[in-house]
């Protein structure tokens, strides 16, 4: 790729020479009348739903979030001991 430093606009192409290096190029892309497109990867198109997702594990996580808010309200709330004391280990020997 032959490039010139054009002042404050950036680089631009020497001569007839366009940046993929064929020549004459740029003068005929100029001039063929093509309209621009634009085309979206498919990273993007990944990443709305990957949003979606999302959007739909925060409702879920509410949704469950307000039932163990009501059962602790109504004292119907029964934690799993086994779990609670498993995950209290580490801290306890970590402590020691």
């Amino acid at each position: 790729m032959v490039d010139k430093i054009m002042g404050n606009k950036g680089f631009g192409p020497l001569g007839n020479v366009n940046r993929t290096g064929n020549a004459g190029a740029a003068k005929k892309s100029a001039g063929a009348g093509k309209t621009d497109r634009v085309d979206f990867s498919s990273a993007l198109k990944n990443a709305s739903k990957t949003q979606a997702t999302n959007q739909t594990r925060e409702t879920a996580r509410a949704e469950k979030l307000q039932a163990l808010k009501a059962q602790i309200e109504s004292g119907t709330y029964q934690p799993d001991l086994e779990k609670v004391a498993s995950s209290l280990l580490p801290f306890l020997v970590q402590d020691s």
